[in-house]
């Protein structure tokens, strides 16, 4: 039965966890009738396929449909969600998770009577990860520390998402939904001020990004989010690019990639997709070896001095599917399709021939996200700042789903936690996944692993970097800016900026959403004073 296949498991499973939510975390009926959609994606790990022991968990899942105009990023401060399409809200939460699972980790072995933070423990105490088993924290010959995880390696992850991501991969559905086929008027080329004062080449920074659903005719290309023809611009890239982006640098982002190794299983296994929502050919063009990206095919970007297994590669996933009838059977708030309308339409007129107009429909402006909760410490400490970092979850009520623990569980408006201000968000408006929150809980578990000795510099000799240990450089930096471009970086940084600058290259005209990294940590220091 297809039902009992894994990709049909894996959503049922994943619809079942969203089901579990608060009804005000789910599209609505509007006041006047319009009825909500929303697109769903969720993060699954898969352990032991295909043997009797295999085991599915959901890890994280997200909805969302909206982003920023290009206009709105310089006020953000990094407090505010840029894009909030499920697939991005999803991989976001699950680094979230993995950094709360290395923290569960560390903390775990902080309590240990058998052994200390450092020590590599024969028995994991996650059975997601583990410490690397070559090295902890060993520093290479050019001053750099590698990341002391890895995944574990039965783990596979998959992504489900209940329709195909925004842009190149789902330009054939965009074409065929069309009431009025005529592509959008294209842009002038832009220039980005941001990119001419970093020295990027001309041809990349000056290369016009259409929008998402502009010019049919021009096809593998890096697009924006689409928005309406009429809506300000953004930049950020469709959801089909930054998916394809991660087929090089791994789930991982810049700041679990300071924690976790990058392996084979740090990357998406295969992506899952309902029946309806697959062009095979959409498909193999935008993420496929052979498509857009066949330059990267059999490219490998080793990291320096650590065994051949950690590495950056162009790794294609599978795209998998499962049958729109399931979809349909556990997801009500399906974006309708002109079929579907149809459908309704002949109904309406056999029982009710002078029935009103159609229904209309429209996508919801709320976000939800879902994490699960971190591996279970034993005694958490109460003053350590970690623990409070764990427990920002921006909810009062956690929900246990399918008896999963919750870990994180947001709804969230204009880039914000749902009841702020977008234009003034402070600490308890900004999501835990905003850049701010996640550099902050990222340099509190790094200072956990290596603390750095009163009175310690980061110069030696007055050489610039000489000596100087890759993770206390990125410890002591002031601004979001100098965090992702440290003056040091360790080996595995290195490795994955090189992977990631060459599929930009491939992926032609790939414009920065630049102008929200000028801020230090020091915009989440809660000015507003509390009621008593």
């Amino acid at each position: 039965m297809a039902s009992s296949s894994l990709p049909s498991r894996i959503a049922t499973l994943v619809h079942s966890h969203f089901d579990g939510l608060p009804k005000r975390s789910k599209p609505v009926i509007r006041d006047d009738g319009t009825a909500e959609w929303i697109p769903m994606t969720g993060i699954v790990l898969v352990q032991r396929e295909n043997t009797p022991l295999e085991t599915l968990t959901c890890i994280s899942i997200a909805t969302g449909a909206k982003c920023l105009p290009a206009s709105q990023i310089p006020q953000c401060k990094g407090l505010v969600l840029h894009d909030c399409h499920a697939e991005i809200l999803a991989m976001r939460a699950f680094n979230h998770w993995v950094l709360s699972e290395c923290h569960s980790v560390l903390t775990q072995e902080g309590q240990s009577s058998e052994g200390t933070i450092g020590n590599i423990n024969e028995v994991s105490v996650s059975p997601y990860i583990r410490r690397r088993q070559s090295s902890i924290l060993k520093p290479d010959v050019k001053g750099g520390s590698e990341p002391p995880f890895e995944m574990q390696p039965d783990v596979r992850i998959y992504m489900y998402c209940t329709c195909a991501p925004c842009g190149d991969a789902s330009m054939e559905l965009c074409m065929a939904a069309q009431d009025d086929p005529t592509p959008w008027t294209i842009p002038p080329p832009e220039t980005d001020p941001q990119s001419i004062s970093n020295g990027t080449s001309p041809n990349i920074s000056t290369t016009q990004l259409l929008s998402g659903r502009g010019h049919f005719s021009k096809l593998g290309i890096v697009r924006r989010k689409p928005a309406r023809a009429d809506a300000e611009s953004t930049k950020s890239k469709s959801c089909s690019d930054k998916i394809a982006l991660r087929q090089v640098s791994s789930l991982l982002n810049y700041e679990t990639s300071l924690l976790v190794a990058p392996t084979e299983n740090a990357y998406i296994a295969a992506l899952i997709l309902p029946e309806e929502e697959i062009t095979r050919v959409g498909c193999e063009r935008c993420f496929g070896e052979d498509g857009r990206m066949k330059g990267l095919k059999g490219r490998v970007w080793p990291v320096q001095g650590s065994e051949s297994r950690y590495r950056y590669e162009f790794r294609p996933f599978q795209v998998l599917s499962i049958p729109t009838e399931h979809l349909k059977s556990i997801w009500p708030f399906r974006k309708p399709r002109s079929s579907d309308v149809d459908t309704e339409r002949q109904a309406d007129e056999q029982s009710q021939p002078e029935s009103a107009a159609p229904k209309k429909s429209k996508p919801s402006n709320l976000s939800a996200v879902w994490v699960r909760a971190p591996t279970a410490t034993r005694a958490a400490d109460t003053d350590s700042t970690l623990s409070m970092v764990i427990a920002d979850t921006g909810s009062k009520s956690l929900p246990t789903l399918r008896g999963s623990e919750t870990g994180l569980f947001e709804n969230i408006m204009s880039g914000v936690r749902q009841g702020n201000k977008a234009s003034s968000p402070g600490l308890r408006g900004a999501s835990a996944l905003s850049r701010a929150k996640s550099w902050r809980y990222c340099k509190e578990i790094m200072g956990s692993i290596c603390p750095s000795p009163v009175g310690s510099t980061s110069r030696v000799d007055g050489e610039p970097g000489g000596g100087v240990d890759a993770h206390l450089s990125v410890l002591e930096v002031s601004t979001y800016r100098e965090f992702k471009e440290p003056g040091v970086v360790t080996e595995t940084i290195r490795a994955r900026k090189n992977a990631i600058q060459s599929a930009r290259e491939v992926l032609e005209g790939w414009i920065p959403n630049s102008g929200d990294d000028n801020w230090g940590l020091d915009v989440l220091v809660d000015s507003k004073k509390r009621k008593r």
